[in-house]
């Protein structure tokens, strides 16, 4: 069974153990979801509502009676807007403002839902304005910095994995998830496991090409093996990744929170100056809405078109 695979199955039993400890109302509202999201997005939403419910119930004092199983459509009549604005607060915490507004986005889609198949009257959650987020400096690598990055690293799996991510810009969990049987030296091309299981070839420069010839003439394998392996010959995991990364970018970038996400933004970047085409950026990225591409690179726009003035000629020599 493929890591994907596995990861999947993991996903949905833990999905089913917190479905359980939800009111039996949320179970309709996950059937909804099935069919447009993803298993980790449902699980994601069973934690937002386990979160709100013990709310409700240790904060709110109509609900303090009711155990979490217990809450049903009328219950929920009696929530209000500010019910949920103290939550929000409740979460401040412990929560950003980006961890807030993922759990207020779970509310709403719940809210909305049972709205929609008239299990509640009303949806008071439109009322209740998003959380403002601050937008965060993206961190990257520098040419010299990633240059200074891959000459400290000996280790070939190692190189190999940090090359890879500088080259491709895949996530740390497709990187995981690869095996040698998705490598094509012939093409020079890998075939990727997107979100949501999807996958694609993805085309890798010369020097990735001649760094995993290499990097796979130093272990005995067969085409089922993972492309990383562990120590104990087990499929790395992204713990174990994410620790390599944040190893050798402290030597290159030590002023710099250095992870394979990072590593990612660099990739897009040096794929965005080269290209000044955002929806290309957005393709090899596998961003679905070229609108998440844009909040991380438009900022770079102003370098494209100062570049492109330049190259204009009014008057030729």
């Amino acid at each position: 069974m493929s890591y994907f695979k596995d990861r999947e199955l993991e996903t949905l039993a833990r999905l089913e153990e917190r479905k359980r400890q939800l009111p039996p109302i949320c179970n309709r509202f996950f059937i909804g979801a099935a069919q447009r999201t993803s298993s980790l997005t449902r699980l994601n939403y069973a934690y937002d509502l386990k979160l709100f419910f013990e709310f409700l119930k240790t904060e709110i004092e109509i609900f303090s009676d009711l155990r979490i199983i217990d809450f049903k459509e009328s219950d929920l009549e009696n929530v209000e807007v500010q019910h949920v604005e103290m939550f929000l607060e409740h979460l401040g915490t412990t929560n950003g403002d980006k961890g807030k507004s993922r759990k207020l986005a779970t509310l709403r889609s719940f809210f909305a839902y049972l709205f929609k198949v008239e299990l509640i009257s009303k949806n008071i959650l439109p009322n209740v304005d998003m959380p403002k987020i601050r937008e965060k400096t993206i961190t990257r690598l520098d040419n010299e910095e990633m240059r200074t990055m891959l000459e400290s690293i000996e280790n070939m799996r190692d190189r190999t994995i940090v090359l890879m991510f500088l080259a491709t810009g895949i996530r740390v969990s497709e990187l995981v998830g690869l095996d040698i049987y998705d490598i094509d030296f012939k093409n020079e091309s890998f075939r990727v496991t997107r979100k949501g299981g999807k996958q694609e070839i993805l085309y890798m420069p010369t020097e990735l090409v001649e760094q995993l010839a290499i990097y796979l003439g130093t272990f005995s394998n067969d085409q089922s093996t993972p492309l990383f392996p562990s120590t104990k010959s087990r499929r790395i995991t992204v713990r174990a990744v994410q620790n390599i990364v944040k190893k050798y970018a402290s030597i290159a970038a030590p002023l710099k929170n250095i992870s394979p996400h990072k590593l990612r933004s660099t990739f897009g970047t040096n794929l965005y100056r080269e290209t000044g085409d955002i929806y290309v950026v957005a393709d090899v990225l596998g961003h679905r809405d070229v609108n998440t591409t844009k909040k991380h690179y438009a900022a770079m726009s102003e370098d494209v078109k100062r570049e492109a003035a330049s190259r204009v000629k009014i008057l030729e020599d």
